[in-house]
C-alpha cells in the first residue's frame, strides 16, 4: 500500500508548494499543464501506477478533472480497481463501498467546480469584449517598431549578424530571425 498524491498547476509559472504540503507521500506526479488540455501525460502516468490498496490523494476536485463527467469517470475507475481516492481540500474519501452521501458530495461540488470555471471564462470574455469596445484592448505591444523593421532588415542586409542586431534592439535573436524570415532574407 502506497500514498500517491497528483499535484496541478495551470502554468509554468505558478507554484505548486502548497498542495499536499502536509500529506506523508510516498511518490508525487506533478504536472504544470491546464485541466483544458485534453492531454495531461502526468495524469496518465499517475493513473496507471496507481495499484490496489494505493491512497490517491488530489489536493482538490478542481485539480483533479476538468469536468463532472471526467471526475466520476477517473474516481470511479480508480475505485474499482481498488484504490481509494482522497481529496484533502474538500476532506472526501471515496473507496469501494463509499456512501450514497460521498457519491452526491462528489456530483455537487464536481458541478460546482465546472460551474465557477464557466463563469470565470464568461466574465474573463465579458471584460475583453468591454476593451475591445473601448479600444483599449488592443493585443501584445509590438516590440519592434515599424521603423525599426526597416533598420534591422538594412542591418542584415550589410552583414551584421542576428545576435548582433537583437543587442542593439533589446529584442531576442529569435525574434530578429523570425523578421529576416518574414523578408524573405
Amino acid at each position: 500500500m502506497a500514498s500517491i498524491g497528483y499535484i496541478r498547476v495551470s502554468t509554468v509559472e505558478q507554484e505548486t508548494g502548497r498542495q499536499l504540503d502536509t500529506v506523508v507521500l510516498d511518490k508525487v506526479f506533478e504536472e504544470k499543464i491546464s485541466s483544458a488540455t485534453p492531454n495531461r501525460p502526468i495524469l496518465a502516468e499517475c493513473l496507471n501506477y496507481l495499484r490496489e490498496g494505493d491512497i490517491f490523494y488530489v489536493h482538490s476536485i478542481d485539480r483533479l478533472a476538468r469536468n463532472l463527467i471526467e471526475l466520476q469517470s477517473i474516481v470511479s475507475s480508480l475505485v474499482d480497481k481498488g484504490v481509494e481516492v482522497r481529496f484533502y481540500t474538500e476532506n472526501l474519501t471515496f473507496s469501494k463501498g463509499s456512501s450514497p452521501m460521498q457519491e452526491l458530495m462528489l456530483q455537487v461540488l464536481g458541478a460546482f467546480a465546472q460551474f465557477e470555471r464557466k463563469l470565470i471564462r464568461e466574465r474573463q470574455q465579458e471584460g475583453i469584449n468591454n476593451a475591445k469596445r473601448q479600444g483599449k484592448y488592443l493585443g501584445r505591444p509590438k516590440k519592434i517598431s515599424d521603423e525599426d523593421k526597416k533598420l534591422i532588415i538594412e542591418m542584415h542586409k550589410d552583414g551584421c549578424t542576428p545576435g548582433f542586431i537583437a543587442e542593439k534592439f533589446d529584442v531576442s535573436t529569435s525574434s530578429v530571425y523570425k523578421l529576416i524570415k518574414q523578408y524573405h532574407l
